[in-house]
């Protein structure tokens, strides 16, 4: 297995804690949290757009999202998506438990024979 294929595996188990976390500085539309992803990464990675499309009906299904469509005077419509209170929650909880399995992660490669 290559980097690239682990770090994508990685990245896509997380995609719904990332989705939430680019919703908490306000509201954006689908392919904007795409763009984002793709330039914070300086375009090494990127979630398929299927995928996200995917998280964010999941998202709103489960209540952590609202969505909306946008009112552009200029283009398509654009449907927004924005954190709930329930995705916040939700949020915090994944970074907590993220948080907590580095830190095993990190000691368990640390440890010497």
């Amino acid at each position: 297995m290559n980097d690239d294929a682990f770090s994508a595996d990685l990245l896509r188990g997380h995609t719904d804690t990332i989705v939430l976390g680019m919703l908490r500085g306000g509201d954006r539309y689908g392919f904007e949290i795409y763009k984002t992803i793709r330039d914070a990464t300086g375009g090494h990675h990127e979630i398929k757009e299927a995928t996200l499309y995917a998280t964010y009906r999941r998202l709103e299904k489960d209540g952590l999202v609202e969505s909306y469509w946008g009112d552009e005077t200029q283009g398509g419509r654009r449907k927004y998506y924005r954190i709930t209170d329930a995705g916040r929650a939700v949020y915090r909880r994944n970074v907590a438990a993220w948080v907590a399995t580095r830190r095993v992660i990190d000691t368990l490669l640390d440890a010497k024979d």
